[in-house]
């Protein structure tokens, strides 16, 4: 890509847009202007300009050569699309920082578990002494890590559908699809569109690279050489059985006693393995390292465990298939914490399993109706307001043996401002009901 001397219109002043354009004036770009349509945006860099409050009309009048949006920008939009009026190509931050890295790249995209998955092949990486960068939606944007006097040798690289929307050339050494169910269909008008979106990170992967993928998904338009794992089935590469990953029915690693002994986060294990392999990484260095990896937080953490009840924060459970992932690895009766933003979606599905492995379900937020509409029939439902109202009426329904699981299944900012805030909140609210109940 050569951006010598052209006007290029970066839309979002975030993080990603901000590296973005100091990325395209690193790159020689003759004029590079922000431009937000929060009036109350700001831009922490003085020497590139911003406009806040953008209009479409201020869109037209800035005639861009180039656009390059920021993750949660859609392409699609009235707003994005006046920007091209003139003929001018849209592409994302990923795709402009995959122009201009020299390294290698591993790419995770799932409806769940990418963060942790990203986070461990990083660790794995440094523990095997190569350096490297954990970045798109977990780290740093690609092209900030462009910028670095020193890059690493490897971008792991957290990819969202939103991402994918926007590539030409992009195409990773290593491509991971964790899983899929539907999600952000507050964002797409169909399930497909969401689908389609993700597809896309192995669009431009030859036959040869390796595409590692849960058994049992389909991948459209999948040409490369596909490596499985599950811990549903045995039919792939690696699998699991009671707290143990199997390879063709031998034992690899016992996860007993990790932080990665749960069914989805075993999943997300196996998927780092075969990443690993594929980039030379021996097994003696990547089971070592699973062995002290702590995955990033709120995602099925333990808060607190006081007279025989175990207390888990999920928080970064922003969908139905991540509550049912976390409801299914647990073993022992659940109090199940659910509720927030309404974001379309059917819970219903999870029911049969609630019927199976849940005490109570404890619903809060503004899709609490719903939610104790949905599950009353299969399970004892409790209808809260807030956090800590549900975690003290969880306090109360849960018994010696039981977990306390604080998966909400959907977004946050009916509430709180994500779902970290959101987190803490019920950290906050169990330890402070645990600390009353010793006093």
């Amino acid at each position: 890509m050569t951006l010598s001397g052209k006007k290029i219109a970066v839309l979002g002043c975030g993080r990603s847009g901000l590296a973005a354009a100091k990325l395209a004036l690193a790159k020689g770009a003759g004029q590079v202007t922000l431009f937000d349509a929060n009036p109350a945006a700001t831009c922490p860099e003085p020497g590139i300009p911003l406009i806040a409050g953008a209009t479409e009309a201020d869109a037209r009048a800035y005639a861009a050569e180039l656009v390059i949006l920021s993750p949660g920008i859609e392409a699609d939009i009235p707003w994005t699309l006046a920007f091209a009026e003139a003929g001018a190509p849209i592409i994302g931050e990923t795709e402009l920082g995959y122009q201009y890295w020299g390294g290698r790249i591993i790419a995770i995209t799932g409806t769940n578990g990418k963060t942790t998955t990203t986070a461990l092949i990083e660790h794995i990486l440094l523990h095997a002494g190569r350096s490297a960068k954990a970045c798109g939606n977990y780290g740093y944007p690609l092209c900030e890590l462009c910028l670095q006097p020193e890059p690493p040798e490897f971008a792991v690289l957290e990819v969202s559908s939103f991402q994918m929307e926007t590539i030409v050339d992009f195409r990773p050494d290593v491509g991971i699809w964790l899983n899929f169910a539907p999600d952000h269909m507050d964002r797409y008008k169909r399930v497909e569109d969401y689908y389609h979106a993700k597809c896309a990170l192995f669009r431009n992967m030859s036959p040869e690279q390796p595409a590692i993928v849960r058994e049992g998904e389909q991948v459209e338009g999948l040409r490369c050489r596909r490596l499985g794992f599950s811990s549903v089935v045995s039919t792939g590469q690696l699998a699991y059985s009671g707290t143990t990953i199997t390879e063709q029915g031998k034992p690899l690693i016992d996860l007993a006693g990790t932080a990665l002994v749960q069914a989805h986060n075993a999943e997300n294990a196996m998927a780092a393995i075969l990443a690993c392999r594929c980039v030379g990484i021996a097994d003696s260095a990547i089971l070592d390292a699973l062995r002290d990896f702590c995955p990033p937080g709120h995602r099925c953490e333990r808060v607190a465990e006081q007279g025989g009840i175990l207390w888990l924060n999920d928080s970064k459970s922003t969908n139905l298939h991540s509550t049912e992932a976390a409801v299914r690895s647990q073993t022992r009766p659940i109090v199940l914490l659910a509720g927030g933003k309404d974001k379309g979606l059917d819970y219903s599905a999870i029911n049969p399993m609630l019927r199976d492995k849940a005490r109570c379900c404890i619903v809060f937020g503004q899709i609490a109706a719903q939610l104790e509409s949905t599950f009353s029939p299969v399970c004892r439902t409790i209808r809260c307001e807030t956090v800590p109202q549900a975690v003290a009426a969880a306090a109360e329904a849960a018994q010696p043996g039981d977990v306390v699981l604080f998966s909400p299944g959907t977004s946050s900012f009916d509430q709180f401002s994500g779902y970290v805030q959101r987190g803490q909140c019920f950290r906050d609210a169990v330890h402070a009901l645990l600390n009353d109940q010793q006093a």
